[in-house]
């Protein structure tokens, strides 16, 4: 099935209030959820989808202070997909920081009312996905909003599906993705990185059961754990992560 799209003429969009920053490409998507009351009744009146989306950027202009919805795409449960900032464009979604490494893709479900999110819900969310791989340079890496930032977003039923590996409803899992590339440059400190390829790292990291803080703060605890970390390994202990520590917390699956 083909994306429906539903522009922003389409659904009365604002105009946003000043321009917004270019992106080239991204790592990927990072999913949302609204975080608010959503009322069941929008899953047979999508002009109720149309009114909650219109909210939603009436709040982050006049609420936030934003110039435009922080939203790249929005999807409701009609597997209809509203134009946020849209392509090529930086959302205001992910957090300070965070928004030029993903677009930001908010399924219309809330943290009361509505909350699971429906089988078109999650075509959608995958329709728009593919939308910005094919159209907008989007990477592969799907990952929820709470994914590197500290929140509750998109909602437990949600997040779940993407640690599934946000599979097609009714279909097979998604293979997994690879681990990430070595971002280039070494981590380490003094001075203190930071950064999403910091927080990738400790992501890991806390995956394997090491005890580190995801604050995408390279400093002095994280130097620590990546020192006991080389010396299990067997590698050069530096502190510091360079390619052959980064690419050895990725060879073993964890258990």
């Amino acid at each position: 099935m083909a994306i429906d799209l539903v522009t922003r003429r389409e659904w009365g969009a604002r105009q946003p209030r000043g321009s917004y920053s270019r992106l080239n490409s991204t790592k990927g998507v990072k999913v949302h959820y609204t975080g608010g009351q959503v009322s069941p009744d929008i899953v047979n009146d999508h002009a109720k989808c149309v009114a909650l989306v219109k909210s939603i950027q009436n709040h982050h202009m006049d609420g936030n202070g934003w110039i435009d919805i922080g939203y790249s795409m929005l999807v409701c449960p009609h597997r209809k997909v509203f134009e946020g900032r849209g392509l090529r464009n930086v959302p205001a979604a992910n957090g300070a920081g965070l928004n030029s490494a993903h677009y930001a893709v908010l399924g219309l479900v809330g943290s009361s009312g509505f909350t699971k999110p429906t089988d078109d819900i999650l075509h959608g969310i995958l329709d728009a996905i593919e939308y910005l791989r094919d159209k907008g340079g989007a990477g592969r890496e799907i990952k929820g909003h709470r994914d590197g930032y500290p929140t509750s977003c998109p909602g437990e039923p949600l997040y779940a599906w993407v640690k599934r590996g946000a599979p097609r409803p009714g279909g097979a899992p998604n293979p997994p993705e690879p681990h990430p590339s070595f971002p280039g440059r070494t981590l380490k400190q003094p001075p203190i990185m930071q950064g999403e390829d910091v927080r990738t790292w400790q992501r890991r990291m806390r995956d394997r059961g090491w005890a580190i803080d995801v604050d995408g703060l390279y400093g002095p605890a994280s130097s620590e754990v990546c020192g006991k970390f080389q010396k299990d390994k067997g590698l050069a202990v530096t502190g510091a992560v360079d390619r052959a520590t980064w690419d050895a917390a990725w060879q073993e699956p964890i258990t």
